[in-house]
């Protein structure tokens, strides 16, 4: 083959890898999430996974290229390769769903080694593995543009997913489709392996560690925990999807490859500017969080992550080293990527009680600039990270004098905090998902039985179960918060709730009193609503209740065609399903409407007002019934809505379609 098509096979084989690599994240990602309640969560650990297989990817490729002869790294790369193809076609096994006991964290690592481990190694070696065959070509040639290249075919892939992908392609048709493109890999990789049979010994290399080794290892931890941070922040606020994952991830990887196809992108006069401003977009966009429009925010947010990005990037690509420690170099890129993944992932998750990553990057990215780019002396710039951090801390722990803080936990699923305020004669206990209030409860023994939050008796819920009344009732209740439904239940009633949360459960019997002041027979149902209600005969519900909302992000599984049949299934004949759908970011209703109507049932919007001195919220439910009469009765009090969306199915869904 001649070199300039040798040329031409090692960049599409580069690009290729890449398009595949970051292609099979959200595909795989979505297609899990609703085994493990479509919490942000499966994102972390997912991206916790994948960062670490990049890691292994790049260590396997320096040994290569460093222990191993060009024969023996041919065989045993193409051996793997051939051998990959053994896990195709790419399907999650029905195994791996979890249990209410499981740790959801770990069951998700052990899947995504099983189902995609192998082809995801053998894609994350692909670049610096291929990049270190083209540095044996000749003393004239540059690798580094294969990286750049890397970079923007994993941009493709983030700019296709959402806009052709997600939108065209059921989850099922999008697998076998990467199943085939990665088996075109393979053929294209192992062509390429071939091809570099010939070329000119490589100096011996060593993993370098001195003060450029720990540079380059904080300036690829700084933007991986930036990023990740983002994402996360995103996914408790709207919903736990694939497209906003795609944005600081799509902008974390441009700034990779402009970074690394030429030093001109990256003006280390212009960022001395632009920093501080994107600084100060991080903290605004955090502290409007649900006030500003979400449009606005992911604009704040993109130009603030890019910048950041750009100049972490930007100062890697400027001390990057000769070919010859080439590999070292990338592994040790790699290494900050999975350390910052780890940091979100696994420990922030453990040792704090907020979300607190996107403040602590924003820190790191402070003094790395203050360092590098405003030539502060080091000792001064570790003085000022600890100031900074020590204030930050005392911001975290010092309470509100305004209320008495009751608890703050964390876990898998998000932040849950239990806070008492109010005046004497009106004092109350409410939880907080997040920012997002999902319970109140009157501490006083005469208001303590008042239905409050978005649970009035003008709701869709309380409708539902006050008009399908016709003597004691079964009512199910996806999503427990402090149990406030139970304020409506009557002797000989059984309420049963459904909570993945574990924290959430101990809070509603520790901290409120909704349960245990109930006349009903309360049941409580740890994990997952769906998986629970699979396992489960049919529960012969009056009314069933789907409120399973974390902050504004709503478990997408929950509100699809399958997830309706199910409910129906365990619903009787004239019941009816309250679906709450109050959200700033998006409109729901149409969602459920189209849902309704494939399930040959009526859908009835109910809009209720506001009551401040009994802290009920305005809200917005959409009632689902079969029963003519039950419509009929409630049809005065609904408002129309177009279903104008396409129909939600566990293999389809679209968020974009419905942003506010």
């Amino acid at each position: 083959m001649s070199v300039r098509g040798k040329r031409l096979l090692y960049a599409v084989t580069v690009f290729w890898s890449a398009l595949l690599l970051l292609l099979v994240q959200p595909i795989l990602t979505k297609a899990i999430l609703p085994w493990f309640g479509g919490s942000a969560g499966v994102w972390i650990t997912s991206m916790l996974f994948y960062q670490s297989l990049l890691l292994l990817g790049y260590a396997y490729a320096h040994v290569m290229a460093r222990r191993f002869t060009l024969r023996l790294q041919i065989l045993t790369h193409i051996a793997l390769l051939l051998s990959s193809l053994l896990l195709l076609p790419l399907s999650p096994s029905l195994s791996w769903k979890p249990d209410p006991t499981d740790d959801p964290a770990m069951r998700i690592l052990g899947l995504l080694i099983t189902t995609v481990g192998l082809p995801y190694f053998l894609l994350s070696a692909t670049s610096p593995l291929v990049q270190s065959w083209f540095a044996r070509s000749g003393p004239a040639e540059t690798p580094y543009r294969l990286f750049a290249l890397s970079n923007l075919g994993s941009l493709a892939a983030l700019l296709l997913y959402p806009v052709v992908v997600e939108p065209l392609l059921a989850t099922r048709t999008q697998m076998t489709f990467w199943s085939v493109g990665f088996a075109v890999f393979v053929l294209l990789c192992s062509l390429a392996a071939l091809q570099s049979r010939t070329g000119t010994a490589m100096a011996e290399g060593r993993l370098i560690i001195d003060r450029r080794a720990w540079t380059w290892l904080a300036l690829s931890v700084c933007p991986s925990v930036m990023w990740l941070a983002l994402a996360n922040h995103l996914s408790q606020d709207v919903a736990a999807v694939p497209f906003l994952w795609v944005m600081p991830l799509a902008l974390y990887l441009l700034s990779f490859a402009l970074s690394f196809d030429s030093q001109g992108w990256y003006k280390p006069k212009l960022y001395r500017w632009l920093l501080p401003l994107a600084w100060i977009g991080i903290m605004l966009g955090v502290g409007q969080q649900g006030l500003m429009p979400i449009r606005l925010t992911l604009v704040v947010f993109a130009h603030a992550i890019f910048v950041i990005c750009m100049f972490c990037h930007g100062e890697l690509a400027r001390q990057k080293p000769e070919t010859n420690e080439l590999t070292a170099y990338f592994l040790t890129i790699s290494a900050g990527g999975a350390l910052g993944g780890i940091f979100v992932g696994l420990i922030a998750p453990r040792i704090f009680k907020e979300f607190l990553e996107l403040p602590i990057g924003v820190l790191g990215s402070v003094m790395l600039s203050l360092w590098l780019l405003y030539r502060f002396p080091k000792k001064r710039v570790l003085r000022i990270g600890a100031v900074a951090a020590a204030a930050g801390l005392a911001v975290a722990i010092v309470p509100d004098t305004t209320l008495t803080r009751h608890l703050r936990a964390r876990n898998f699923y998000g932040t849950v905090q239990v806070n008492e305020a109010g005046p004497t004669d009106a004092r109350y206990v409410s939880l907080f998902n997040g920012t997002i209030q999902h319970g109140l409860q009157f501490i006083l023994p005469a208001r303590s039985r008042i239905a409050t939050t978005y649970y009035g008796q003008a709701s869709g819920a309380a409708i539902a179960i006050d008009r399908l009344r016709r003597g004691p009732m079964r009512v199910g209740v996806v999503g427990l918060g402090a149990g406030t439904l139970a304020a409506y239940a009557k002797p000989g009633d059984v309420y049963r709730f459904y909570e993945i949360n574990p924290i959430v459960i101990d809070i509603a019997r520790t901290q409120f009193r909704y349960l245990s002041e109930s006349a009903a027979q309360i049941e409580i149902v740890a994990g997952d609503a769906r998986l629970s209600m699979e396992r489960e005969e049919p529960q012969s519900f009056d009314v069933l209740v789907v409120d399973a909302f974390s902050g504004d992000s709503i478990p997408v599984h929950l509100l699809t065609a399958e997830a309706f049949d199910l409910y129906f299934r365990h619903l009787k004949s004239g019941g009816a399903l309250a679906i709450h759908v109050t959200n700033k970011h998006l409109d729901l209703s149409p969602v459920v409407k189209k849902i309704a109507e494939h399930a040959g049932a009526r859908a009835l919007t109910i809009h209720n007002s506001s009551e401040l001195m009994n802290k009920i919220y305005s809200s917005s439910w959409v009632v689902v019934t079969r029963d003519e009469r039950l419509a009929a009765s409630i049809q005065n009090l609904s408002s129309p809505v177009t279903a104008k969306v396409p129909l939600w199915t566990d293999d389809y869904s679209n968020l974009l379609r419905i942003l506010r």
